[in-house]
């Protein structure tokens, strides 16, 4: 079997949470990206998901929560202090 070259063009930062990831794991970026085109040409699609992630559940109570105070009035804020005036009925 003859092995052909590719070249992947990502920005550094994403190389190397990528290359951390995959080093966990006991590979090599090279590896994992040959994995990645025999998944792809086995399943014959591409091997990806794109959904948004659901957020948590302490993201889904912080977004109850503002959607309760936007209920209740609150718009707008002159200061810091206003904020934090509105949040007393909110907290637990």
């Amino acid at each position: 079997m003859t092995t052909a070259s590719v070249t992947v063009r990502v920005d550094e930062a994403t190389k190397q949470a990528a290359a951390s990831i995959a080093e966990d794991f006991g590979f090599d970026l090279s590896s994992v990206t040959g994995a990645f085109y025999r998944q792809i040409a086995r399943e014959q699609r591409i091997p990806l998901n794109l959904a948004y992630p659901k957020p948590n559940r302490e993201s889904l109570e912080a977004i109850r929560e503002i959607g309760e105070m936007l209920a209740s009035g609150v718009t707008g804020y002159d200061s810091l202090d206003d904020i934090f005036k509105s949040m007393v009925p909110f907290v637990r």
